[in-house]
């Protein structure tokens, strides 16, 4: 391998992609949950304007349309109007998906939810069905992973029902081989209250190893508003590319770096996905100037010994897709705690030419970090022993 990257040929190690996502099937819930939440159990309603998912029996309505692209040109992408007999099936099929993985040259993805990316409280904000739902895309995607020959890498879903229902959905994640958990709220089901009692999750998550995701979304009721989604306007646009910028992980960022949690719990690890990284560096300047001038007489030095970016650059990791400033920016960043990732099946893929992306992306870059970002910090995170360190 040279000593700057220059083309994919040089590429001797699989290449892991840090963020990808399923389409959950149509029928996922309404034949695993019990009798009497199918009514209000997420279903798809085949409309004059394509699928569109109904959850809570309506309350909220998702068309199928952005999270379903892949192989398509910019042209051909529109916010609904598809169907499920129209999308790759590798959104929903192991054995399809693996064969986009071949023709993209990806040895394996980590996956994440389309339906859930708000968090559990798009099922119901009621407790059980919350956690029927939660269960049944869970075990759904233990068998999608079982199929996958080990390239297809799970993350559980925690529900935001409280701190025992978070720790019991966790502790059964672990004991059914995933390596990451998905949070969209404090496990207390909070926005704002970081509060000890939460920390049995987090403890559970130290111990274990299990990486927590904060998908951009997270943290927020900006996708759970009732009534249909639409996605077909300037303003979203605008919302989506501030979202990839870190307009919406920022201040999610900063909450969690002050909230005492990475103090008590040191060796814990969160995940900042699909938030990218080129806004790392200002973000960091900023907080450890606003904590050394203000840690006085805002209480913090009693409880902080430490500088906010020290915290994030030991507790924190971050995917991006198409991130040159951040990749011209990553010496003040912790190089090993940033990854590539496709978005695969959204709109942020490239499939089926990701090769060319990775070529326009870091080349110029020494083919010692390329690798960090698409091969090693990714396996390390994961604890993905079972990857090859060098192409089959």
């Amino acid at each position: 391998m040279s000593d700057v990257f220059t083309e994919v040929a040089s590429i001797d190690y699989p290449i892991l992609d840090a963020d990808a996502h399923v389409n959950e099937p149509p029928d996922l819930w309404q034949t695993r949950v019990p009798a009497k939440w199918k009514p209000r159990a997420p279903k798809v309603l085949r409309t004059d304007h394509g699928d569109v998912w109904s959850f809570d029996d309506g309350k909220r309505l998702r068309p199928l349309g952005l999270t379903a692209t892949a192989g398509l040109s910019y042209l051909q992408f529109k916010a609904e109007g598809f169907t499920y007999d129209d999308i790759r099936p590798g959104s929903f099929d192991p054995a399809a998906r693996l064969a986009d993985l071949d023709a993209d040259g990806i040895w394996a993805q980590m996956l994440y939810p389309s339906v859930t990316l708000a968090g559990a409280r798009t099922y119901a904000e009621e407790r059980e069905l919350q956690l029927a739902c939660v269960r049944a895309y869970n075990e759904w995607l233990v068998e999608f992973c079982a199929g996958g020959q080990g390239r297809l890498i799970g993350q559980t879903i925690i529900p935001t029902t409280g701190v025992a229902d978070a720790v019991a959905e966790l502790r059964w994640g672990i004991d059914h081989g995933f390596k990451g958990a998905l949070i969209a709220a404090y496990p207390n089901g909070t926005y704002d209250n970081p509060g000890p009692e939460n920390d049995p999750f987090w403890d559970l998550a130290q111990e274990a190893q299990v990486p927590l995701g904060v998908h951009i979304g997270s943290f927020t009721d900006s996708g759970l508003a009732p009534g249909k989604m639409d996605q077909s306007t300037v303003s979203f646009m605008a919302n989506a590319g501030a979202s990839k910028a870190g307009a919406q992980t920022i201040p999610v960022v900063a909450q969690l770096v002050f909230s005492g949690v990475p103090q008590r719990f040191p060796r814990i690890k969160f995940l900042l996905v699909e938030a990218n990284i080129g806004w790392i560096p200002t973000v960091m300047e900023q907080l450890d100037d606003m904590f050394l001038r203000y840690r006085w007489f805002s209480g913090a030095v009693r409880t902080m010994k430490e500088t906010p970016s020290h915290i994030f650059h030991r507790n924190f990791w971050s995917t991006f897709m198409v991130d040159t400033v951040g990749i011209e920016l990553r010496h003040r960043m912790n190089q090993d705690h940033i990854m590539w990732s496709t978005d695969y099946p959204h709109t942020g893929s490239d499939w089926p030419n990701h090769r060319v992306t990775i070529e326009r992306v870091f080349r110029g870059v020494p083919a010692a970090d390329v690798k960090k970002m698409l091969h090693t910090n990714c396996k390390t995170l994961y604890r993905l022993d079972h990857v090859p360190d060098t192409a089959p």
